[in-house]
């Protein structure tokens, strides 16, 4: 039996345009399960743990703004730490996938709803042989937003029929945590073509030009392309 694990994270919310959330991004993590990554995920761990954050649950936004749990931490503490993860996403064999939309374009929820799952199917489509390799396809999704479990379940099963849902704890999976962290990059990316970094991201990566080349650049190259 093959399997297919699919993480999935969002960022944003379906309300009104708002200056603070121009967009709603969805971002997938796709690991086929016939790979081992435990060598992988107990060098995460150790590396996690050198910089005091052993069993630590991973949230790639706050620690740039060293907001929530990294409030008061340094920002060289919070730099090793994305750091860490950064490295595990390369090293990983993995895939990602995001698909976003612009909220000022859309005049309300079910249109943006509407789009987001367009792109979501379209992709699915075009990369169905990837897909039909694996006996089973599960998503991992913490059921966060009633729209995105709508949106998931909408698609995936009426273009698959082998595909199984499964509710998680954002703690006890390194690659949902892993969608978190994509979901962040695809954010950060977004905003830098629109010039709109805040001066704490951009603090953080110390200029744009290091968050292209050592970061984006490396989410760029797992992009799930079956067909490329």
């Amino acid at each position: 039996m093959k399997e297919l694990s699919i993480f999935v994270d969002e960022s944003g919310d379906w309300g009104e345009y708002a200056h603070h959330s121009p967009y709603y991004i969805i971002s997938f993590i796709f690991h086929d399960q016939s790979i081992d990554i435990t060598d992988e995920l107990n060098r995460l761990e150790n590396d996690l743990r050198s910089v005091g954050y052993r069993g630590h649950c991973v949230h790639a936004g706050p620690i740039i703004r060293g907001e929530e749990e990294y409030k008061g931490v340094d920002i060289a503490t919070r730099k090793k730490i994305f750091a860490k993860m950064m490295g595990f996403f390369r090293r990983m064999d993995i895939s990602q996938k995001s698909f976003y939309i612009e909220k000022k374009q859309f005049d309300d929820s079910l249109d943006a709803i509407g789009r987001i799952s367009k792109q979501l199917a379209m992709f699915i489509r075009e990369d169905l042989e990837y897909f039909f390799e694996f006996d089973t396809v599960k998503i991992y999704y913490d059921k966060g937003q009633n729209e995105v479990n709508k949106i998931l379940s909408s698609v995936f099963n009426v273009l698959l029929d082998n595909v199984e849902f499964k509710k998680v704890m954002p703690k006890d999976y390194r690659l949902f945590q892993m969608a978190d962290f994509v979901c962040t990059m695809k954010l950060l990316e977004l905003k830098m073509e629109q010039k709109s970094l805040s001066r704490s991201e951009v603090f953080f990566f110390d200029n744009e030009k290091v968050l292209k080349k050592n970061y984006i650049k490396h989410i760029h190259k797992k992009e799930l392309n079956y067909n490329k």
